[in-house]
C-alpha cells in the first residue's frame, strides 16, 4: 500500500515528491484542519478575526479585524507570555419592541455568529501592565512593549590575595 493513499490530498503525488518533507506534511495537515473547521460554520464559514503582527524595535503589535464587534464583546488578557483575545458576536437585537432576529422569517444568511478565541504566544518577560489596547471601526489594534534587554554587565578581574 502506498503512504499516498492514506493521506488525503488533492494531489495523490504529492508526498512522493522529494521537495514535500516534513514542512509539507505540516501545510497538508494545516489546510485539512483548516478546511474541516470551515465545514463545521453556518455555511461553511467560521468567527475567527484575521490578524497582523507587526514587529518595530520597541513594540510588536498585533491588529486584528473584527466587523461588527464592539469593546464590549473582546476580551484580552495576557498569562505566561500567552496572550489571548476573546470574543463574541451576538445576534443582533431588533429596535421593534426588544424582539431579536429569531423572530423574523430569515430566508437566507451568511452572517457568523458565536464565541472565537485567538491565542497567541508572546516573548519571555512582557509586562502585561504595560499592553494597551484600542478599538475603532471594527479593528482591535493591541500594542506590546518588548522587554528592556539586560546590557551586559562588564565584571572586573581582580588579583587574588
Amino acid at each position: 500500500m502506498r503512504l499516498g493513499s492514506l493521506v488525503p490530498s488533492r494531489d495523490a503525488g504529492m508526498l512522493m515528491r522529494p521537495d514535500f518533507g516534513l514542512f509539507g506534511l505540516h501545510r497538508e495537515i494545516d489546510r485539512l484542519f483548516s478546511e474541516f473547521s470551515q465545514s463545521l460554520g453556518p455555511n461553511g464559514q467560521q468567527l475567527v478575526p484575521s490578524i497582523e503582527i507587526a514587529e518595530t524595535d520597541k513594540a510588536i503589535e498585533v491588529t486584528a479585524e473584527m466587523p461588527g464587534l464592539e469593546r464590549k464583546d473582546v476580551d484580552i488578557s495576557i498569562e505566561d507570555d500567552t496572550l489571548t483575545i476573546r470574543g463574541e458576536k451576538k445576534v443582533e437585537q431588533s429596535t421593534d419592541g426588544g424582539k431579536d432576529k429569531s423572530d423574523k422569517n430569515v430566508k437566507h444568511s451568511e452572517r457568523s455568529y458565536g464565541v472565537f478565541l485567538r491565542v497567541l504566544q508572546l516573548p519571555p518577560g512582557i509586562d502585561p501592565s504595560s499592553v494597551q489596547a484600542t478599538m475603532a471601526n471594527g479593528v482591535l489594534k493591541i500594542t506590546i512593549p518588548k522587554p528592556a534587554k539586560p546590557e551586559p554587565k562588564k565584571i572586573e578581574v581582580k588579583e587574588a590575595a
